[in-house]
């Protein structure tokens, strides 16, 4: 299995219920290694820009909004085949159809307010980890 990096964000409900040693136990107990991590307050324009392939589904709005309602917690995870492994850890996006254990059944209160996000391809993470740990995001 080759080495990769993934994007992971302890999102609003997250940081605010204070589960982000929790969470990121759980990412090193599993042999992910932070390679990068900053918490920061997303501007509604940094949110709508790196959810911008949902602008045209109804639930944007409240997305953006969410995302935007208090710090989140922005990491690199590294290691063998770390992007299924982070899905894996997180569980199912809807707590209630998520695996015992998983951060999501553990932490999060609703398919909404779920806790984490995760990148959900190499491709995705390529993208995500650029978005958020480069010179531009500072400027969006």
């Amino acid at each position: 299995m080759a080495i990769e990096q993934t994007l992971s964000i302890i999102k609003p409900d997250g940081v605010q219920n204070g589960h982000i040693g929790h969470v990121i136990s759980i990412f090193e107990g599993a042999g992910l290694r932070i390679a990068a991590a900053k918490l920061v307050h997303l501007t509604a324009g940094q949110a709508g820009a790196f959810y911008a392939e949902h602008k045209e589904r109804p639930f944007y709005g409240e997305l953006v909004e969410y995302m935007t309602s208090g710090a989140v917690m922005l990491m690199v995870l590294e290691g063998e085949d770390a992007i299924a492994q982070n899905r894996k850890l997180m569980g199912a996006t809807d707590p209630a159809q998520a695996d015992e254990g998983t951060i999501r059944k553990l932490y999060a209160e609703s398919k909404g307010k779920n806790t984490v996000h995760g990148s959900d391809s190499p491709a995705s993470a390529a993208r995500e980890v650029a978005f958020f740990f480069s010179a531009a995001f500072e400027l969006v």
